[in-house]
């Protein structure tokens, strides 16, 4: 079957028949940064089901240039218990717009403010996770920190763009939004 008969047979179904009811929500864990639910739930054939979801505020990540030098930070992350290289990034606030929480880590996590433009926004694990992360770039950099989060210890690693590149396409740089967004905008460069 050719790609395109492919696509729009699936394009046809892509709806049909998929959509899973919640019948009852219970609240198994409500913390600081997500929440957990379990939901019992109608399937598209009348039987029902449990998922576990994990409820995330959303998040925003950046590609900070300064000149050919892409910012990375370098920090701890105590789940992988390792420290990682990644593009800076942080959870959206209560009703805060994604690119007004853009904005404040930008400048938290690098001490720069910038010309900001949206490339993309994406789903992280929709299997068990409504987060969203919305993705960045950022230009024009200026000098403008703010005060960083006081449970956040991080370094500011310059990187040459073209040695970011090599880096995620490798898979050195393993942190998904991180791979993703060098990638992506690697691919907008063609």
């Amino acid at each position: 079957m050719s790609d395109q008969s492919s696509q729009q047979r699936t394009g046809a179904i892509e709806d049909a028949g998929l959509e899973e009811k919640c019948i009852e929500k219970e609240i198994v864990f409500a913390g600081r940064m997500l929440r957990m639910d379990r939901d019992r739930i109608r399937l598209p054939n009348g039987a029902e089901a449990t998922r576990e979801v994990v409820r995330h505020p959303g998040a925003v990540g950046i590609l900070p240039f300064k000149g050919d030098e892409l910012l990375l930070v370098r920090q701890y992350r105590y789940p992988i218990q390792q420290a990682i290289l990644e593009i800076p990034a942080g959870k959206l606030e209560p009703g805060e717009e994604p690119l007004v929480c853009a904005e404040r880590e930008l400048r938290e996590e690098t001490g720069y403010r910038g010309t900001l433009e949206h490339l993309v926004s994406i789903y992280t694990t929709p299997g068990f996770t409504d987060e969203i992360i919305h993705l960045y770039k950022a230009t024009d950099l200026v000098w403008d920190p703010l005060q960083a989060d006081e449970d956040e210890f991080l370094n500011v690693v310059n990187t040459p763009w073209v040695q970011a590149k090599e880096k995620a396409l490798s898979g050195e740089l393993n942190d998904a939004k991180t791979m993703l967004a060098i990638i992506l905008l690697a691919g907008k460069e063609r």
